[in-house]
C-alpha cells in the first residue's frame, strides 16, 4: 500500500466507486492514509477520502476527516467549503457559517483560485444566514461577495430581496465600484415587479432571467405532430408547482382542482416543494387523479416522466418564484405549456405558449407586454369557498391593536412595501385622528425601522401596529378587526385581498401599468366593489381619509361585501373552473389545427438595455421614453422589423399612478406609437 502513488490511489478509488464498490474505495483511502503519514499529498488524499465517505452516508466520519485535513494544511481551501456544508446538513448552521467565514479570513491575497473559493464561502454563508432569518448578517455577507464580483445575478437577487423584506429604502443602493445599473440589471423578475411599475422592464427582465439562468437542456421533446388530432375524450392536464400545500397558491387552488370535470379532464399534479405535509396538501392529493412528487429527481428525469405520461397541457403554477422548476418546461415535455396564477407577468420564454388572465390584469392594449398568447377567464385568481375560519373573532388587544380607533390594515408581506406608498399611508394616518396602521409582524429591526419612518413623517410610532403570526384559520378571522385594507403598489395584494374581502373587509387599491399592480383591482371589481379602485395616488389617499372619517360608510362597505360573497364573480369558483376548461379546450383546438402560438421574443435584449438605463436614472415609465431609447439603438444596430412596442399600433395603454417622481401624475392617455 505504501508503494501506491497518489495518482494511482485516485485512479483505483475512482474505478472502485464507479463499479459500485464504495466500501472498498473508502477502505483503500483509509489504508493509504494510515501507511503514508509523511506524503506531501496527504491532505489531498484526506479530502477525497472525506468526499467518498460523505457520498456513502458517513457524514460524521467525513466531518472528522475534513477537520484533520484542515489541521494538517490550513491553507488548503476546499475542505472549509465541504465541511461547512456537512455541518449545515447535520443541523449545525452556526458552525457551518463559522467554517466559511474562517476561510474568508484566511485569504488576504486574492488570486483567481482564492477569489473563487472566497466567493463560494460568502455565498454559502449568506444562503444559510438568510434561511435562518438572520437578514442583517446575510445582507452584509452578500454585499461583500458583490463587492468582489459585481456580476453575480443570484447573489444580487438575494441581496436585493433581503433589503426589500427589511424595508431598507431605497432598496437599490449603489456604492463605490457597484453601480445602480449593475444591480438593476441583475434583479429577479419578481423583484422588478415589486419595485417598478414598468411592463417593458418586466418582459425584458423575464426574458434575460430565463436566458441567463435556465441552461440549455440536453434533450428537448417538442414537435408532437403525431398528437395533432381531434380532442381526446379526456385531456390530460398537468399542474407543476412547489406550492400545492399551505401556501397562497395551494389555498386558492384547492377547490378549483376539486371542481374539474373528471369526465373530460384527467388531472395530474407534479409537486416540487418542501417535504412538509399538511392538510392543504392532503386535500389537493385527494382531489387529483395522479399525484407525483418530483422533488428528488432532476429536471431531465421529471421532464421524461411528464412526457411519458402523455400530458396534453402543462400548467406552470410557479413562474419565477421560489423552488420553481422552469427547466422542466424548457425541455418541452408537453405539446401545450401555460403560465398561470403563480407569477404575475409574462415568462418571456420560447416554451410558454399561453398566459391566462382576465380583462383587468391584461386589458387588450397590454398584450404587447406578453410573449405568450393571452386567454381570459372571468377573474384571474381562483378562490376556495371552503376555507376554514376560526369560529371566534380575536380581541383587539391580542392582535396588538388599541381598544378604539379606525384600523387601516395591510397584511401583505413587508417586501411589497415601497417608500412612496408608506409615505402615502402616513398622510392617511395624519388625516384620520386616532387611526392606526396594522401590518404583518416582521423582525424587531424592521418593525422599529418602520416606526422610525412614521415618526419622521409626523405620525406617532405607536400608531404602527404589528399583527403576530397566526395559523391561517385564525389569521382569516382577525380580518374582521380591520376597517379598511390599504393595498400596496406597484405589487398589490393577491390572495390577501381575496381573504380580506371574504371576511368582509373592503380593499382600497390603485392599479398601474403592470400585471402585478392590476391583480388587486381585478379582485375588487370581481367582488362587486369597483368604487374602491382609485385612478391616482391622490385619489387613493383622499378616499382612505374620507372612509376613515366616516366609519358608517366603511361599515356599509363591509356589509356589501358580505352580502355579495355568495353571488360575486370573485368567489364563483365553479364558473372560474368552467371558463378555465373552455380555455384548455381552445388551446387543444388551436394546437390540433396547427395554430399553436409562437412566443414573440423580438428585440428583448434592446428592451432591457433601455429599461435598465431609464430605471437607473429614476425615470417613470413612459412609452415615449422607450421609443427614444429603442430608436437610438436602431440607428446603430437595426432592430427586428415591425416591433410591437416602438413601431406598434395606436392602442392606448393604462392610466396608472407614478410613484417614482416628485409629482403624482393624473390619469392620461399614452399612445404606443
Amino acid at each position: 500500500m505504501a508503494q501506491i502513488s497518489i495518482a494511482d490511489l485516485f485512479r483505483s478509488a475512482e474505478t472502485l466507486e464507479k463499479a459500485g464498490n464504495v466500501a472498498d474505495a473508502i477502505d483503500l483511502y483509509k489504508k493509504w492514509i494510515a501507511y503514508n503519514p509523511g506524503d506531501p499529498n496527504l491532505h489531498a488524499a484526506m479530502f477525497n477520502y472525506a468526499v467518498v465517505m460523505a457520498r456513502f452516508g458517513d457524514a460524521a466520519g467525513a466531518i472528522n476527516v475534513l477537520r484533520d485535513c484542515i489541521r494538517l494544511k490550513p491553507d488548503f481551501l476546499q475542505p472549509y467549503i465541504n465541511l461547512g456544508r456537512l455541518l449545515e446538513d447535520s443541523g449545525l448552521a452556526g458552525n457551518a457559517i463559522g467554517q466559511w467565514l474562517d476561510l474568508v479570513k484566511r485569504m488576504p491575497e486574492l488570486n483567481g483560485e482564492n477569489l473563487r473559493h472566497k466567493l463560494l464561502a460568502l455565498q454559502q454563508a449568506g444562503r444559510v444566514l438568510e434561511t435562518h432569518h438572520l437578514d442583517i448578517a446575510a445582507e452584509d455577507v452578500l454585499r461583500q461577495s458583490i463587492d468582489l464580483k459585481p456580476h453575480q445575478p443570484e447573489v444580487v437577487q438575494h441581496w436585493v430581496a433581503l433589503r426589500q423584506k427589511q424595508c431598507k429604502w431605497p432598496v437599490i443602493t449603489p456604492w463605490e465600484g457597484v453601480t445602480k445599473q449593475d444591480l438593476i440589471g441583475q434583479i429577479s423578475p419578481l423583484t422588478a415587479a415589486v419595485i417598478y411599475d414598468d411592463p417593458v422592464f418586466q418582459i425584458a427582465r423575464s426574458w434575460h432571467y430565463a436566458k441567463d439562468l435556465i441552461k440549455l437542456p440536453g434533450k428537448v421533446y417538442g414537435g408532437f405532430d403525431e398528437r395533432q388530432t381531434a380532442r381526446p375524450q379526456r385531456l390530460k392536464i398537468g399542474y407543476v408547482s412547489s406550492d400545492l400545500r399551505e401556501h397562497a397558491v395551494g389555498f386558492g387552488l384547492s377547490e378549483a382542482l376539486e371542481l374539474h370535470d373528471k369526465n373530460r379532464f384527467e388531472i395530474h399534479a407534479f409537486y416540487c416543494g418542501i417535504a412538509n405535509d399538511d392538510a392543504t396538501k392532503q386535500r389537493i392529493k385527494g382531489s387529483v387523479e395522479h399525484w407525483t412528487d418530483i422533488r428528488s429527481i432532476d429536471d431531465d428525469a421529471a421532464a421524461a416522466l411528464i412526457h411519458d405520461a402523455k400530458i396534453d397541457i402543462l400548467i406552470d403554477l410557479n413562474g419565477y418564484t421560489r423552488d420553481a422548476r422552469t427547466p422542466i418546461f424548457a425541455r418541452r415535455p408537453a405539446p401545450i405549456q401555460v403560465n398561470w396564477y403563480g407569477f404575475p407577468g409574462t415568462m418571456a420564454t420560447p416554451y410558454h405558449h399561453y398566459v391566462i388572465g382576465d380583462d383587468t390584469v391584461i386589458p387588450p392594449e397590454q398584450e404587447i407586454h406578453f410573449t405568450e398568447k393571452v386567454l381570459r377567464i372571468p377573474v384571474y385568481q381562483p378562490n376556495d369557498r371552503k376555507r376554514k375560519v376560526a369560529a371566534e373573532m380575536p380581541l383587539r388587544a391580542s392582535e396588538n391593536l388599541p381598544d378604539s380607533g379606525f384600523v387601516f390594515c395591510c397584511l401583505n408581506g413587508a417586501q411589497k412595501i415601497i417608500e412612496p406608498m408608506f409615505v402615502a399611508w402616513m398622510e392617511i394616518l395624519r388625516g384620520v385622528s386616532g387611526s392606526v396602521l396594522w401590518l404583518l409582524d416582521t423582525s424587531v429591526e424592521t418593525n422599529e425601522r418602520l416606526r422610525q419612518v412614521a415618526g419622521q413623517h409626523g405620525v406617532e410610532p405607536q400608531r404602527i401596529c404589528f399583527a403576530p403570526k397566526r395559523p391561517n384559520a385564525q389569521h382569516l378571522a382577525r380580518y374582521q378587526l380591520a376597517d379598511l385594507f390599504l393595498d400596496t403598489f406597484p405589487y398589490g395584494a393577491h390572495t390577501t385581498a381575496s381573504d380580506a374581502m371574504w371576511m368582509g373587509t373592503p380593499v382600497l387599491t390603485m392599479p398601474g401599468e403592470s400585471f402585478a399592480s392590476r391583480v388587486c383591482a381585478s379582485l375588487v371589481r370581481a367582488a362587486g366593489a369597483p368604487e374602491l379602485i382609485m385612478p391616482t395616488i391622490q385619489d387613493y389617499v383622499a378616499e382612505a381619509i374620507r372612509l376613515g372619517n366616516d366609519p358608517a360608510t366603511a361599515a356599509a362597505l363591509k356589509e356589501k361585501l358580505r352580502a355579495n360573497r355568495e353571488t360575486s364573480v370573485l368567489f364563483d369558483t365553479a364558473k372560474l373552473v368552467s371558463s378555465l376548461e373552455q380555455a384548455y379546450d381552445r388551446m387543444w383546438s388551436e394546437f390540433s389545427s396547427g395554430q399553436l402560438p409562437k412566443p414573440d421574443l423580438r428585440n428583448l435584449d434592446s428592451y432591457e438595455q433601455v429599461a435598465v438605463e431609464l430605471n437607473a436614472k429614476g425615470e417613470a415609465y413612459s412609452v415615449d421614453a422607450y421609443q427614444r431609447g429603442l430608436s437610438a439603438i436602431d440607428a446603430l444596430y437595426p432592430l427586428a422589423p415591425d416591433d410591437r412596442l416602438w413601431r406598434g399600433n395606436s392602442n392606448t395603454v393604462g392610466q396608472g399612478a407614478d410613484l417614482n417622481s416628485a409629482e403624482i401624475t393624473t390619469p392620461r392617455q399614452r399612445k404606443v406609437a
